[in-house]
């Protein structure tokens, strides 16, 4: 294998070690804000307004993650191609 092999193969780890990291960062998130935004009153169920809130929150937190990933990735390869 020569370095740029080497190179490629450890950008690509680090890549999918970042999205992971940033996989679970996005649920940790959307389980914080979103309970704590949607859920007015714990309980042993949720309510109809609670699940439709929460499922609401979730889209968006989602939506704006696969923008900054979108962007970030497009930077990435940008860079890589300018190298």
């Amino acid at each position: 294998m020569d370095s740029e092999s080497v190179k490629k193969a450890v950008m690509q780890q680090v890549l999918q070690e970042n999205a992971q990291a940033n996989a679970r960062m996005i649920m940790e998130n959307v389980n914080k804000n979103c309970f704590e935004s949607c859920v007015t009153k714990p309980g042993s169920a949720l309510s109809s307004t609670e699940k439709t809130c929460a499922v609401q929150c979730m889209e968006r937190y989602v939506a704006a993650w696969n923008v900054v990933h979108e962007t970030y990735m497009a930077r990435v390869k940008e860079q890589a191609n300018s190298q």
